[in-house]
């Protein structure tokens, strides 16, 4: 996406104020060139004077468009068409000359750049050049005072003229870039009342969207009696994703820059995002990462202030203008409330958009449970109990034609009949142990093993400390049974094993289950690319379960070397000092 943006085109480092400056900037010297010419007075000196300005400017701009230099600042480009103007002024004829229009350059520049302000300066500057060639050129006689009057006369009014041209150029300039800020400037002016209205609503949500664009609604009306300035104020919020800022949400940002990542390769972000304090800049176009964003290019104030929430910088939320020293210390402090708002409902935000896909992750290991649940009742038990059905009567019709005949054919039922019910109780006892609710988790593992052998006759072998368990948490105790159970299944099943071994460890940190076996083994990549076309979710499930308690799975195996699964549970250290002062649990 960022390369998409700075490479568009060659002139897409050009804000558009820039690109109106340089085209106002060579008609205007074209139009000096031909008043020159029509009234006789283009000399070599002045068409030499005339090209070299023309070509300066012409190369300011080429290379801010190629980003080989930052924006050229507004009194720089005015002091050098002042500069110019005065040696064409020299080289025309003075108070004679037809070309004193060329001073208006520079104070359209100004003004282009700092708007009535800028227009003031830079007229007040051309009436101090003009009275000084006067002076000078008349060595102080009082005959210059008429002709000098009526050229500051001409000047003035001009520079009146051009100042409102500037502003309404500025103006048109951003309307046409920014088309779709029209409607939130007519809802300018929000009265403290709407502004406490958005900061409820804000609070009061959850959605991450909508939480969004309230953030950016609240940080607009702080300043919405700022003068008019929040018609071209630029606010973005930015999240930190991994080592990239993402533009979450913007308001007067062009398209692309709104769907942009930066690098956090330094520059005004990163120092808010690393100090956590407000950070304020001037020229985006200097910066590392702002610079990619064309939109900004006009601004000349900047304000980065980090989105805090419980100690942690989760993102920054950008707010710039293109007025200089707009946002006075005042506003800056409403922005940091404002912005410290945002941070807790984000942070409220993201909680619950966690617990909602927990949620939906529990529902589907719920549901993957009944799932395995009926496979194995139909694989097992109905089946069974279909067969002894099936052969109750046919030793019935076997009772009158030969007795020892269905004396036989019963005992086969009743072998059956018995295996059904250890299969029951097996079942039984992986949905609800109750020696691990009583007697935790080594019991529960130990019986699990006792069972599986009575019941498949595979040995599994579980290899642990008798108080290895202690202190251990019960939710946690469960949630290692079940991954156990799940793992001891699964090698019963596929692995073709002959032995099974558990294992529990417990060190100052960790608390680690082992499940080993010596069967076929298998291709872990393979398996685990192609679980969405097979029925089983056995692994899946053991990895959600291992994220319960945040924990961490590892599963090495190979085609033939049989299969270790490893899951590492993080334990809390017991000061023993502090368990023995601990309060019972109800």
């Amino acid at each position: 996406m960022i390369a998409s943006v700075t490479g568009y085109r060659p002139f897409n480092r050009l804000a558009p104020l820039d690109r109106i400056q340089l085209a106002g900037h060579g008609l205007w010297i074209a139009g000096l060139a031909l008043a020159a010419s029509w009234f006789g007075r283009l000399t070599s000196g002045l068409l030499l004077v005339l090209v070299t300005w023309l070509a300066l400017v012409g190369l300011i701009g080429l290379t801010q468009a190629s980003g080989r230099m930052p924006r050229c600042p507004a009194w720089i480009l005015a002091a050098l068409d002042l500069a110019f103007a005065t040696s064409a002024y020299l080289l025309s004829g003075v108070f004679g000359s037809p070309i004193s229009s060329a001073f208006l350059i520079a104070v359209f520049a100004a003004g282009l750049g700092y708007g009535w302000f800028g227009v003031l300066g830079a007229g007040a500057t051309v009436v101090v050049c003009v009275t000084t060639i006067g002076l000078v050129v008349s060595r102080g006689g009082l005959w210059v005072m008429i002709p000098m009057g009526m050229v500051l006369q001409g000047l003035a009014v001009s520079s009146a003229v051009i100042g409102w041209l500037s502003d309404r150029i500025y103006k048109l300039g951003e309307a046409a870039f920014h088309p779709g800020d029209a409607a939130r400037r007519r809802g300018a002016g929000r009265s403290p009342q709407q502004m406490f209205a958005i900061a409820a609503q804000l609070n009061a949500t959850l959605e991450f969207e909508q939480v969004l664009d309230l953030a950016l609604d609240l940080s607009a009306s702080v300043l919405a009696d700022a003068n008019g300035g929040r018609d071209h104020l630029i606010l973005a919020l930015f999240l930190q994703d991994g080592s990239r800022f993402q533009v979450a949400a913007a308001r007067r940002l062009p398209r692309p820059d709104s769907e942009s990542a930066l690098d956090l390769n330094g520059g005004l972000l990163e120092r808010a995002l690393a100090e956590g304090k407000t950070q304020r800049g001037r020229d985006p176009a200097t910066d590392p990462a702002l610079r990619q964003l064309e939109g900004l290019h006009t601004c000349r104030d900047l304000l980065a202030i980090p989105l805090v929430s419980n100690g942690e910088v989760s993102g920054v939320l950008l707010c710039a203008h293109p007025r200089q020293g707009f946002f006075n210390n005042d506003q800056a402090d409403l922005l940091e409330a404002a912005a410290r708002q945002v941070a807790v409902a984000l942070h409220n935000a993201r909680l619950f958009q966690d617990l909602e896909a927990e949620r939906e992750r529990m529902t589907e290991i719920q549901e993957e449970a009944r799932r395995k649940l009926a496979r194995d009742l139909h694989d097992g038990p109905t089946q069974s109990i279909a067969a002894i059905t099936m052969r109750v009567n046919f030793a019935r019709r076997l009772i009158e034609r030969d007795a020892q005949a269905a004396s036989t054919e019963l005992t086969r039922v009743e072998d059956l009949a018995r295996r059904t019910t250890k299969d029951l109780r097996h079942m039984l006892f992986t949905l609800r142990p109750l020696i691990l609710e009583s007697q935790g988790l080594l019991p529960a593992l130990k019986q699990l093993a006792e069972k599986t052998r009575d019941t498949h006759g595979q040995d599994v072998i579980v290899q642990a400390k008798h108080d290895v368990a202690e202190g251990l948490e019960p939710g946690k105790q469960a949630v290692i049974f079940y991954i156990a159970e799940e793992a001891v299944n699964n090698a019963r099943k596929h692995a073709e094993a002959e032995h099974i071994w558990v294992r529990l460890n417990k060190d100052a940190g960790a608390f680690t289950l082992e499940v080993e076996d010596d069967g076929v083994g298998f291709n872990v990549g393979a398996v685990d690319s192609n679980y969405e076309q097979r029925g089983s979710l056995g692994m899946v499930n053991m990895r959600e379960r291992t994220e319960l308690v945040a924990g961490k799975l590892i599963i090495r195996s190979a085609e033939g070397k049989g299969t270790l699964i490893t899951v590492v549970v993080p334990v809390p250290s017991v000061n023993p000092d502090s368990e023995d002062r601990r309060e019972p649990s109800p």
